[in-house]
C-alpha cells in the first residue's frame, strides 16, 4: 500500500453577498481536482456571506496556482471575493 502524502493545508476565504450555491460551487470545484475539505466555518451577517474553508491539496490533480484560477473564476461568476493561500501564510497574516 502506498503511503499517503503529508498534508498540504490551504485556506480558502470567501466573502460577498449571500446567494444560493456558494458552498456547493466551491465544494464541487474542489472535489473535481481531488482536494479534500478538512474544515469549514461559515456565517451569514445580514445578507453578507463569510466563509473560511481549510483544504488539503496534497493529493490534488492540479497545482496550487491552477486551483487558485478555478476559484478566481467562481468568484467572478458569483460576484464573490475569494482568497486562496497556504495555511502558513494565512496564519502569519492573521497573527496579532
Amino acid at each position: 500500500m502506498a503511503k499517503a502524502k503529508p498534508s498540504q493545508i490551504c485556506i480558502i476565504t470567501v466573502t460577498g453577498v449571500d446567494k444560493v450555491g456558494i458552498i456547493a460551487s466551491i465544494a464541487n470545484a474542489m472535489a473535481k481536482v481531488n482536494v479534500n475539505i478538512v474544515d469549514v466555518n461559515q456565517k451569514i451577517m445580514e445578507d453578507y456571506f463569510v466563509m473560511t474553508m481549510a483544504v488539503d491539496i496534497a493529493e490534488a490533480t492540479l497545482p496550487m496556482d491552477k486551483i487558485k484560477k478555478k476559484l478566481d473564476r467562481i468568484g467572478q461568476e458569483m460576484s464573490l471575493n475569494i482568497a486562496f493561500q497556504d495555511e502558513n501564510i494565512f496564519k502569519a497574516m492573521h497573527r496579532v
